[in-house]
């Protein structure tokens, strides 16, 4: 009796040195210890201790038990230090100021490692009963006609942030509140922020290659780069940083600052300087350069740092207050200047926004152009444009120098100053300048206006050759008055072509960069990508490796077999006399002797849908026609004539499928076959009516692919439509006494036209293959 009383207190006390231990453990968690750093270690430190131990301790690299849990004390050191205010609360109270009372202690933390990146989820809750799930998402969520058509395009302009969730992620629920943290930062910054419900948009979570959930990616200039780290601020937001070019924002001091900013005429751009107290380049300003690098290069200048005080004293600059200047065509001062103690996004796009163009900018290529020169869409709209058609060198400076003064002493919103090199634009000055012999030589100046987008302008040119004197200053004024209130002053009309780019690289540098892109995504996805990913690389490799080596081995063979062999007897020259002038076949049939007289074509059924597909051994592939009740007859002949030569081969099955009985199945695979754009509208009300007769698929059931023959148009071919077409060959013998002549019976054959080439590509392994999760069943 008496242990019987003492059991519960025993199994209480227990449980209380467990609680007890637990907490001692939480006490002991000391980032400096677990990042091996000391408590006056710089952020610098910081952050190479932990890229040094992240690296090593990745459980994709170190297969150590507990690299997992290893990996995520790293991160939540990391995320602890590298914030100054928890590293202040950690230093004067033991802890980063997250707990929020004894019973948060009490609680085991539980870590789970989910698809290469990693969730702390000290708080282990799900929004069940009462709570409800953050709606906050739903402002985020793409589809996939809108991902295509806006989101790519607008990819070029800035990253995107995009989380792939579903329901019944329990992953997906830890992540939320950094998340929304997050996206609500980096949205403000310029970032673009997406998320995809994989349960509603599985075509687009196909696309975009996210086989788990939850999923974490940027994109970039319509590249995709997966997200795989702990997901806490300071990963996300490096992430994104990861995302830019290196080389957007160039660090300013005194002994660079005249040679950046003096090639405005070298890059044909204003230029941006940025005075600021902070060590780093701002996320902000990395993004704004992003958005507006075709038009501005920009600099930064960190004035806090020994070298910078002949630039902030030049300049002026309030060492205080962050401060924006844009240099155009004269360095000594700026064009504009902006300066505020908290810049905003808003702030700053207004501002640049204002200032692209240089005063008097060079005529580099057809997009400038039309942008400083628009095309009128009514009268308050009208731009016109003064360009100086002038040449390069020491001789022509003189004129130019006196047109800029010109142009700074006019900036009017209805006038746009622009000059141009008649050597590198030839088509441009003599489209305009009629090749007049009074201007060979020597400047001239053109007032012009774009008419429409295909190259028509209204145009005036001065008389007389522009030198920059103060009578050609007082002609061009009074003409310009005189534009105002008479339109028709631009009398001459003529078409101009698209000035080409005289800035882009060459070629070869483009395909250099392209192909190092390549290469760099090919070497991130053998570190990060899983198997599932790697499958069409690794498949591509091994293809290549195996004909490379296969064709090298017989190449051997054959060469030592012919050595051996000895001239051929009467009887087997006979044999291939015989052969050649066997008509039954044609040379497109490579050879491939069919072992039947006849096509064996089932029809694909439930009851045989497993045998012909879902366990087809592998290398075997059904070839499968789609045809309806009234097409079954004309469809099935001709599709039995085109495929007659490969029966020859094995590893092929032929089949057919009817449309009446299972459209449904055959929609659900031609999802996988559709282009990225333009997407078809499923709510059409054709799209029940749609005709895929005609329609084969080559269906590979062990390696779930399928390839895609969609027929012909019926008028692509010759010949009269309704004539009947004759068939000797002996797969038809059974067929003759069926009549095939009716109506439209010419144009159902059409359909199936150039399939036995299709059948050619097919066998060498030429054709686009796509990719199916499983076999939907066919009902």
């Amino acid at each position: 009796m008496e242990l019987g009383r003492t059991g519960p207190a025993c199994a209480a006390a227990a449980l209380l040195l467990l609680l007890l231990l637990a907490a001692l453990g939480e006490a002991e968690f000391d980032p400096y210890r677990v990042l091996g750093v000391g408590r006056g270690s710089s952020q610098a430190d910081i952050k190479k201790a932990y890229k040094r131990l992240a690296r090593e301790w990745h459980p994709d690299k170190n297969k150590d038990p507990g690299a997992e849990d290893k990996f995520i004390q790293i991160s939540k050191a990391y995320e602890i230090l590298s914030n100054e205010e928890k590293r202040a609360n950690f230093d004067r109270y033991g802890d980063a100021g997250e707990s929020q009372g004894f019973s948060q202690h009490q609680h085991r933390q539980f870590h789970h490692f989910h698809e290469g990146f990693y969730f702390d989820e000290s708080f282990f809750h799900f929004p069940f009963n009462s709570e409800r799930r953050d709606t906050s998402d739903e402002k985020y969520l793409l589809h996939f006609s809108h991902y295509v058509n806006d989101i790519v395009p607008d990819s070029f302009k800035k990253p995107y942030l995009i989380k792939i969730t579903s329901d019944w992620c329990f992953s997906c629920i830890h992540i939320e509140p950094v998340w929304k943290e997050v996206a609500q930062e980096l949205e403000a910054l310029g970032v673009g922020i997406g998320v995809v419900h994989a349960g509603y948009e599985r075509r687009l979570a196909h696309h975009l290659g996210a086989h788990s959930t939850p999923s974490i990616l940027g994109l970039m200039n319509g590249k995709i780069t997966f997200f795989h780290n702990a997901v806490i601020r300071e990963n996300l937001r490096q992430f994104v940083e990861n995302l830019l070019p290196g080389n957007l924002v160039e660090k300013i001091t005194d002994k660079n600052y005249i040679r950046f900013l003096s090639n405005w005429k070298k890059e044909n751009k204003p230029h941006v300087l940025l005075f600021d107290h902070m060590p780093v380049v701002p996320l902000l300003y990395k993004l704004t350069a992003f958005a507006y690098r075709d038009y501005l290069s920009f600099g930064y200048v960190y004035v806090g740092l020994r070298g910078t005080e002949e630039l902030s004293s030049q300049y002026n600059i309030n060492v205080y207050t962050p401060t924006m200047m844009v240099f155009k065509e004269h360095i000594d001062k700026p064009a504009d200047v902006v300066q505020a103690r908290d810049m905003k996004k808003q702030l700053i796009d207004d501002f640049l926004s204002q200032n692209k163009f240089l005063m008097a900018a060079r005529l580099t290529n057809q997009r400038l152009f039309q942008e400083l020169c628009p095309v009128k869409k009514s009268h308050r709209q009208r731009k016109h444009c003064v360009v100086l058609l002038t040449g390069e060198g020491d001789k022509f400076a003189e004129a130019y120098e006196a047109f800029l003064t010109f142009a700074v002493a006019n900036t009017k919103d209805v006038l746009r100053f622009a000059h141009i090199y008649n050597e590198r634009q030839p088509e441009f000055a003599d489209a305009l300048l009629m090749d007049e012999e009074k201007y060979r030589g020597k400047s001239a100046v053109v007032i012009l206006e774009r008419r429409n987008s295909a190259g028509k302008v209204a145009y005036k040119t001065l008389e007389e050759a522009w030198q920059g004197s103060k009578e050609d200053n007082f002609i061009l004024l009074d003409l310009l008055d005189q534009l105002r209130t008479d339109p028709g002053l631009l009398s001459s009309e003529t078409v101009l072509e698209d000035l080409h780019d005289e800035l882009a690289p060459m070629f070869l540098i483009r395909w250099f960069y392209s192909t190092l892109d390549y290469i760099l995504d090919c070497w991130d996805s053998l570190f990060h990508s899983n198997w599932r990913e790697m499958m069409p690389l690794l498949s591509l490799l091994f293809s290549a490796l195996f004909i490379l080596f296969g064709t090298v081995i017989v190449q051997a063979f054959s060469d030592s077999s012919d050595t051996r062999d000895s001239p051929p007897s009467e009887k087997e020259e006979a044999t291939t006399k015989t052969e050649k002038n066997d008509t039954n076949f044609s040379k497109e049939s490579n050879s491939r002797v069919p072992k039947k007289g006849f096509v064996e074509v089932t029809e694909l059924t439930d009851i045989n849908y497993n045998s012909n597909l879902v366990r087809l051994r592998p290398g075997h592939m059904n070839v499968v026609l789609i045809l309806s009740n009234s097409t079954k007859t004309a469809l099935l002949q001709k599709f039995a004539l085109e495929v007659y030569t490969f029966t020859g081969s094995s590893s092929l099955h032929f089949s057919f499928l009817s449309l009446d009985k299972h459209r449904e199945w055959l929609e659900y695979l031609l999802e996988f076959a559709q282009d990225a754009a333009p997407i078809p509208n499923q709510y059409d009300k054709h799209f029940l009516e749609r005709d895929y007769t005609g329609y084969v698929l080559a269906l590979n059931g062990h390696k779930k692919y399928f390839c895609l023959f969609k027929p012909h148009r019926s008028g692509d071919e010759g010949g009269t439509v309704g004539s009947c077409e004759d068939y000797d060959s002996p797969l038809h013998t059974e067929a003759r006494g069926k009549s095939s002549c009716s109506p439209g019976s010419r144009s159902i054959k059409n359909k199936l036209h150039k399939l036995s080439f299709w059948m050619e590509r097919l066998l060498e392994g030429s054709l686009q293959r796509f990719y199916i999760p499983s076999w939907p069943a066919l009902d």
